[in-house]
């Protein structure tokens, strides 16, 4: 009975949420520190023989430019809305240690990413990191580890194709996570099934609410990235966010 109240509760709450939070605003609305400078210096971007953006292969252009605004619909009609009910109806403290428990949780992705590329420094430091949130941080709703001055790295299995020597492949937009090419398509893949699996076997989830679990993973992602679609200020922007995503991904990997 305590199971299928508990299961009532998780579809419950999902409904709750979406009706809710349907019906807000799209006035954008995310959290975290402004970066200090910037992370892309026109020079690094921009080649002296002014053919960058020729050397990024998009074969695919014409679905990719689909997906880019389907995108853009959905998140100027779903998550941003979502984003912004969310923190009109949860107060900050609660909203910081829902984004601390995930940033802990997905240290595992990093973790084993770190294993695969055989840097010790980051595999070190990333389960310092889990180990002090997990106890002394109560599972993470806290970051104790930032203060002992434990960095926070992240790395995923496409930067592990990258560190392995396994090229891009050609650019392309996924539908609802955006840019990415055929290698980091992969990785996402493959960091999902693990990463789920490995949910599972710590904490075995029903239907209901694991579907409360990305749910509320996606809100806080989205929350915590200030991009915002057709507001870079350049007629460009499909080609200008295919250069900075190609660029980012190659100084990850680089890093």
């Amino acid at each position: 009975m305590r199971a299928r109240r508990s299961n009532r509760f998780a579809v419950a709450a999902a409904v709750a949420l979406s009706v809710l939070l349907a019906g807000c605003s799209t006035q954008p609305i995310v959290e975290g520190e402004e970066p200090e400078e910037a992370v892309f210096p026109a020079d690094f971007i921009v080649s002296e023989d002014v053919e960058t953006v020729e050397k990024i292969g998009d074969p695919w252009q014409g679905l990719n430019k689909a997906i880019y605004r389907f995108n853009y619909r959905f998140d100027n009609y779903v998550l941003l809305p979502a984003v912004i009910g969310y923190t009109k109806i949860t107060p900050r403290f609660l909203r910081t240690g829902v984004h601390n428990f995930y940033t802990n949780f997905y240290n595992i992705r990093t973790i084993y990413n770190s294993v695969l590329q055989f840097s010790g420094t980051k595999t070190f430091q990333t389960t310092g990191r889990l180990l002090v949130n997990s106890t002394i941080g109560l599972l993470g709703l806290f970051d104790p580890a930032t203060a002992m001055g434990i960095p926070q790295h992240q790395e995923d299995f496409g930067q592990t194709l990258g560190k392995w020597g396994v090229g891009t492949g050609p650019y392309i937009v996924l539908p609802l996570l955006g840019p990415s090419n055929v290698r980091d398509a992969v990785g996402v893949g493959v960091d999902a099934v693990t990463m789920n699996w490995i949910r599972e076997e710590i904490v075995p989830l029903s239907t209901e609410w694991r579907i409360v679990w990305s749910v509320l993973y996606a809100i806080d992602t989205r929350l915590h990235v200030k991009f915002l679609y057709y507001q870079t200020g350049s007629p460009w922007e499909y080609e200008l966010v295919r250069t900075l995503y190609t660029t980012k991904r190659e100084l990850d990997i680089e890093k």
